[in-house]
């Protein structure tokens, strides 16, 4: 069976986050459509997530094992069984989705913490001397970013302030994830839009996707 990784990112209950309630809505109408994957499910503020110091990795990237794995303290220790359980929960999906507010123009710190601890050399990247690739390319694998903000930026001026949509794009693609879509949830703050209003246009575009990425979808074609 194939694996949806759900990783939303928000301290607020779902009910309270409009980035949560439409990965939600993106979330069960896939499944709804895909009957041949399962969900699986991390809510970064509720989780375990690591922050990376000296003491836990190698210098290329790859935590510590065998004598120097012994020798960690034991908080050290737990630190590193996280990261690896975290790389291989995440080398496992075939469909990715992060659904997370825009803060400063970019996303909240703790998933940025979050890629340090997953993006792993000689598992998700491999790095030689003067370069590195990504590892993802050995399946087919897709990313959803949806990405909920106060305001509503064109086209034309959305490089400059939708910094996370473009991480997302360049790190996944680097990977080698080729398949990557976003959904914006936009203008929740806005007096003529509003909370509601942003959804209900977000949820045409999660219908939109969801199209596009769904195995009977892609059988029609």
């Amino acid at each position: 069976m194939k694996k949806l990784l759900y990783i939303p990112v928000n301290s607020k209950p779902e009910n309270m986050s409009t980035s949560k309630t439409v990965g939600r809505e993106f979330v069960n109408r896939f499944i709804a459509r895909n009957p041949d994957y399962s969900v699986e499910e991390l809510d970064l503020y509720n989780e375990y997530i690591p922050e990376i110091n000296h003491r836990i990795f190698n210098g290329r990237g790859e935590p510590v094992t065998g004598q120097q794995y012994n020798s960690l303290s034991e908080e050290d220790k737990k630190a590193v069984d996280r990261i690896n359980f975290l790389c291989e929960q995440f080398l496992s999906a075939d469909t990715y989705v992060i659904a997370a507010p825009m803060w400063s123009s970019s996303f909240p710190s703790i998933l940025k913490r979050y890629v340090d601890c997953v993006i792993i050399n000689n598992k998700v990247i491999k790095v030689t001397p003067g370069d590195a690739t990504g590892l993802l390319g050995n399946k087919e694998r897709s990313m959803v970013y949806i990405q909920s903000s106060g305001g509503v930026y064109p086209k034309l001026f959305g490089g400059k302030f939708n910094h996370g949509v473009d991480y997302f794009h360049d790190i996944f693609k680097f990977l080698g994830v080729d398949n990557f879509e976003k959904i914006l949830v936009e203008g929740v703050d806005k007096p003529n839009i509003g909370k509601d209003e942003a959804i209900k246009r977000a949820i045409e575009d999660v219908n939109y996707v969801v199209d596009k990425l769904s195995s009977d979808a892609l059988i029609r074609i």
